[in-house]
């Protein structure tokens, strides 16, 4: 078999449609615009405001993070139109995993599905290590002291090497993994309302920080608003504005996420595109505002800790006291919902690569009753929950957008790619001013992907190295396509 073959829109969009398909093993449609674009909004707004905001001003691009939101916020503007094309005209668990097998071949396909298998696991357990640092916040603030050694991730990263810090596990970032994974197993319905519930809450405190917050700005806090470059690439300066924009762009795969959940919405033709744009719209309007918030309370150099907001507001003085515990509710309801989006994605992947063959038919059981891919939701959160429990967020959070860029310039690729050969097909959704926005989605992504640390570049091998192994010792022998290939 080729490792370019194709699988057909017309094959994809009849699996849609649940052809093919045993009895009870196809998921629940029960998502309307309203859940997509919420289930877009818990995953974006959480880890870029919460936690990697101070982490990339304070690294990478001082008070100009702003313009590093303003740029990531672009190249996904692009992106997610692309997305939305695909999302409607082939409304299928797999995000760009199936959009791939559609226009670039079961290769291209595969290495987009282990991209996205990094993408969504360690972005959950990412999200989970800063959903820890509020959790320990907040229980300071009740006057509760957990102890340093089971609330710190055991690992540090410095200067290209792994360091021992003496803790044993960072035991509430495994705690909300597990929670989040039990939820999910339960049905897609349940983590739903849940997630609708978290959104409203910390769009609440989300509006309340940035409202008050700008009331006890400290202007002088602005200044540099781009801090001079160190004279190394990525440490401030311009440069320094892209590598934030690289590491921040984690922060927006909410709207990848609700791609993912296509096959469980009632009307993907029109509600996958109002889910994705409009979620990513609210979104950036919301992070510019925060991040001018947070480096004009604090100064950028205060930030680089997994709890920035809390800290910001804590520089204010007792001016803002009373919205600390308010900000650590609003972090915790607001992490917790990105993390349960997070795992919610990452088992429709493997159940889409374990319907065409790609992966072990266990990864593709849906539980007779939930109608959830529950092994596969199981797996992710040990996996996600281990990570989490073991490895700092700033390694976890690098690596969660290198992938995330990876993907987003591979759909972008196949919007050009389907409109060349296919020019004629319906789309629901059209993807304006094609070839401008595909090319300018590539190019903008595939910059910050440059500018992102050689270590993260290292790491992105390592793993594609091992994901090319498994494809060539099960998944070209065992897919499905390649079986009627072969038959023919």
């Amino acid at each position: 078999m080729s490792l370019w073959t194709r699988k057909s829109i017309g094959l994809l969009q009849a699996e849609a449609a649940g052809e093919g398909i045993e009895e009870g093993q196809t998921l629940r449609r029960a998502l309307g615009p309203l859940n997509l674009t919420m289930l877009g909004i818990g995953a974006i707004i959480g880890a870029g405001i919460f936690v990697l905001t101070g982490t990339a001003a304070a690294q990478y691009a001082g008070p100009a993070i702003v313009y590093s939101f303003l740029l990531a916020g672009t190249g996904c503007l692009f992106a997610g139109l692309c997305y939305a094309e695909f999302a409607a005209m082939i409304p299928i668990a797999g995000s760009a995993y199936t959009y791939g097998y559609a226009t670039l071949g079961e290769f291209l396909a595969w290495i987009i599905g282990w991209d996205l298998i990094l993408e969504y696991l360690f972005g959950a357990a990412t999200v989970a290590v800063g959903w820890s640092g509020y959790f320990s916040a907040f229980m300071r603030e009740l006057g509760v002291n957990l102890p340093a050694q089971l609330v710190n991730s055991p690992l540090a990263y410095a200067d290209g090497e792994f360091t021992r810090t003496g803790a044993v596990m960072n035991l509430p970032a495994v705690f909300i993994v597990a929670i989040m994974t039990a939820l999910l197993v339960i049905g897609i319905r349940e983590s739903a309302r849940f997630n609708n519930l978290m959104v409203l809450v910390k769009l609440a405190i989300v509006l309340l920080v940035i409202g008050f917050g700008f009331m006890y700005v400290n202007q002088a806090n602005w200044h540099p608003f781009m801090p001079p470059n160190t004279g190394e690439f990525g440490e401030f300066g311009w440069s320094g504005v892209v590598r934030g924009a690289g590491v921040i762009f984690f922060a927006y795969i909410g709207f990848d996420a609700v791609s993912t959940a296509a096959q469980e919405a009632r009307n993907p033709q029109r509600d996958m595109p109002i889910g994705i744009l409009g979620s990513l719209a609210i979104c950036t309007v919301l992070y510019v505002l925060m991040a001018l918030v947070l480096t004009g309370l604090a100064s950028y150099t205060q930030l680089n800790v997994p709890h920035p907001v809390f800290v910001a507001i804590e520089s204010a003085g007792p001016s803002l006291a009373w919205l600390r515990p308010v900000v650590n509710v609003g972090a915790i309801a607001g992490l917790a919902s990105v993390v349960l989006v997070l795992l919610m994605a990452q088992p429709r992947i493997f159940y889409a690569m374990a319907r065409d063959g790609l992966l072990p038919p266990v990864f593709g059981k849906v539980h007779p009753r939930f109608r959830t891919p529950y092994v596969t939701t199981i797996l992710t959160g040990a996996v996600a929950a281990v990570v989490a429990g073991t490895f700092p967020i700033g390694v976890l959070g690098e690596l969660v957008s290198i992938g995330t860029l990876l993907a987003f310039v591979i759909v972008s690729a196949g919007i050009l790619v389907l409109r060349y050969r296919e020019p004629n097909l319906p789309r629901p959704f059209r993807t304006p001013l094609v070839p401008l926005v595909p090319i300018l989605s590539i190019l903008i992504c595939g910059y910050m992907m440059v500018s992102l640390p050689p270590d993260t570049w290292l790491r992105l091998m390592v793993w594609m190295a091992l994901g090319l192994l498994i494809y060539f010792r099960y998944g070209k022998a065992h897919s499905k396509l390649g079986r009627v290939d072969a038959a023919r």
